[in-house]
């Protein structure tokens, strides 16, 4: 049931007016207080564990560091050992290279004194070929038109009586008397510019000893000592063919027995030298004749016997042998090398 008197009733609450916004303008919003809001004390917490606390390092570090010096040290060890083998490496190399040109410097002087040798044995086999040709007779004979009268052939001239020297025998004591005299003029006054075919070197009283020994003591056949250099027994054997010169002349005919060119060509250099004597003294057919092989020498000296002529064999000291057969010549000197000297001979 309603109650007869509305006055009773609450009254309503009184809104406030609303203004409304006018057209074209938007409605102002209220700014909203901004709200401060207090700081966490968890952050406070968190910085502070985060900041690290300087303390000794952990033990994994620490073994790391102890490996890292370890190896440092082991490194440093092998770099010094390598320094010090390339260092050793190096002065070796230098030796040895010292010792290729000190070496090579040699061998070059070696090598040329060979090649000159060689070229001047050419040159000289050479010419005395040319010289051969030249005297062989290449002109065909030229027909007989008619027979002649052929006169009876002159008497024939005498045979040369073989020479047999022997210097020690007591006939032979005026030839022993000339070779004294020549000797003593060699070693005394030598003429430097004297006549081909005389020593015109200096020749003393050491190089006369095995020169009288060879002549009065051997009868001219025998082996001397060598004399530890070929120039010496170059200088020995023209003394000796310098005195047979003097007594028989022409009808000496040196024959020299090297095995080598080189050898050949010493010798060569070595009698001119020593006796004034020019290519032209050197041939298969005059002169001194130079051989490699005793064959062909033996073969030379019977045929120079047979003419008459006194055949000089010469035998170089670096010959491993002496061929039998060029004993039985009349006069032979051969050169043996001494024992107690070092070979000098490099071919």
């Amino acid at each position: 049931m309603l109650p007869d008197d509305f006055s009773v009733l609450p009254s309503e609450p009184e809104m406030p007016p609303v203004l409304l916004p006018e057209l074209g303008r938007e409605p102002e919003t209220p700014a909203e207080p901004a709200l401060e809001l207090p700081a966490p004390e968890s952050s406070l917490t968190e910085e502070t564990v985060a900041t690290p606390v300087e303390d000794s390092p952990p033990p994994a570090e620490a073994s790391l560091q102890r490996l890292t010096a370890i190896a440092l040290a082991d490194l440093e060890a092998r770099q010094a050992a390598l320094l010090a083998s390339i260092e050793k490496l190096e002065r070796r190399r230098d030796r040895i290279q010292q010792e290729i040109r000190s070496s090579f410097a040699g061998k070059s002087q070696e090598i040329a004194v060979r090649v000159q040798s060689f070229k001047d044995y050419l040159v000289g086999s050479l010419q005395d070929l040319a010289a051969s040709a030249e005297q062989l007779d290449l002109v065909p004979p030229q027909p007989i038109a008619a027979p002649e009268i052929i006169a009876p052939p002159p008497a024939s001239v005498e045979a040369k009586a073989p020479l047999r020297p022997g210097f020690a025998d007591p006939e032979f004591a005026p030839e022993a008397e000339l070779i004294e005299q020549e000797l003593n003029r060699y070693r005394q006054s030598p003429d430097y510019y004297g006549q081909p075919w005389v020593l015109r070197r200096t020749f003393e009283a050491v190089h006369e000893e095995p020169v009288r020994e060879w002549f009065f003591t051997m009868g001219g056949r025998g082996a001397l000592r060598s004399f530890g250099s070929r120039q010496q027994n170059v200088l020995i054997a023209s003394a000796v063919i310098s005195v047979l010169n003097h007594l028989y002349g022409e009808r000496l005919v040196p024959l020299i027995l090297a095995s080598t060119p080189e050898r050949l060509g010493e010798w060569r250099r070595g009698l001119q030298d020593c006796l004034g004597l020019s290519r032209e003294d050197f041939g298969p057919n005059q002169g001194i004749t130079l051989f490699e092989f005793a064959d062909a020498l033996v073969q030379k000296a019977e045929r120079i016997e047979e003419r008459g002529d006194l055949p000089l064999i010469v035998i170089d000291d670096g010959e491993d042998s002496v061929s039998l057969p060029l004993l039985q010549f009349p006069l032979w000197l051969a050169f043996a090398p001494d024992p107690r000297q070092p070979s000098y001979d490099l071919f």
